[in-house]
């Protein structure tokens, strides 16, 4: 009887772990869906389910070097192959619609807030991300993100701080730092990012970290995702060894049940 209970334990906790494999959490994770298409976030376009009220941009399919967006300080534009770089910007791995946002101007964070989370369970976040620049402007730029999962967005105030961290992982994580050479991108990478969920509820951020000032360096960003953490190789062994157990425990039941009756 006692390996019986050991082995409806193990059940138990087989059948609950494949929960981390969750639903999607981010809301419009591709930004296409807007209220406004193209142009700049809190000024004359948003990406729904999205805050952002910064230098930060919205660019459809295509447009990043060609019309560009439209913003409080007129059209903005990324050097690429329309408009006299040859440096391979283009489209997201995931198409449509990307966010672009400067670095070292009017900074502030993207962001959404995440509901449904289990305190202390692991999140992987994962983003498309590229380093571009802004057309008519000259020089060699750096670019990155900085994302957090907490009980707010991150403060652009606090940048002194976040360029020399010491990063709590559950909670600030940064990509690396793209070198651009002048009026270069660095092409879209793929990144992943686990986070230890410190509230049901909890805001998910994104901020463009770039130098130097006065030549805007864009972060781009596109195919947000968040879902629960899948479990380790160890996690799924101990799941294995689970239903082995129930099915012994079953069999010698069953062999004891003939023999009684016997």
């Amino acid at each position: 009887m006692k390996s019986f209970i050991l082995g409806l334990s193990a059940l138990g906790f087989a059948i609950s772990a494949p929960a981390f494999a969750s639903s999607e959490l981010v809301t419009n994770g591709g930004f296409e869906n807007t209220t406004n298409g193209g142009g700049q976030t809190g000024h004359n376009t948003d990406a729904v389910g999205w805050t952002s009220n910064g230098y930060n941009f919205i660019f459809a399919s295509g447009t990043a070097d060609s019309t560009g967006s439209n913003g409080v300080y007129g059209n903005l534009q990324l050097w690429g192959p329309n408009n006299g770089s040859a440096n391979g910007l283009g489209d997201s791995p995931t198409g449509g619609n990307f966010i672009g946002a400067d670095g070292a101007f009017g900074q502030a964070p993207v962001w959404q807030t995440i509901s449904g989370l289990t305190v202390g369970r692991q999140y992987t976040v994962s983003f498309d991300w590229a380093g571009a620049q802004q057309l008519h402007y000259d020089g060699p730029t750096t670019e990155r993100w900085l994302v957090t999962l907490g009980n707010e967005a991150l403060c652009p105030s606090c940048i002194g701080d976040y360029n020399n961290p010491t990063f709590n992982p559950a909670i600030t994580q940064s990509t690396s730092v793209w070198n651009n050479p002048n009026h270069g991108f660095s092409g879209w990478q793929h990144e992943s990012m686990t986070f230890t969920a410190g509230g049901t509820t909890q805001v998910l951020s994104f901020l463009a970290v770039g130098t130097p000032g006065g030549l805007p360096p864009f972060s781009l960003l596109d195919g947000v995702s968040m879902k629960a953490a899948v479990p380790e190789p160890a996690t799924w062994a101990m799941m294995i060894t689970g239903f082995g157990l129930v099915g012994g425990a079953i069999r010698r039941r069953r062999s004891n049940d003939v023999l009684s009756a016997a």
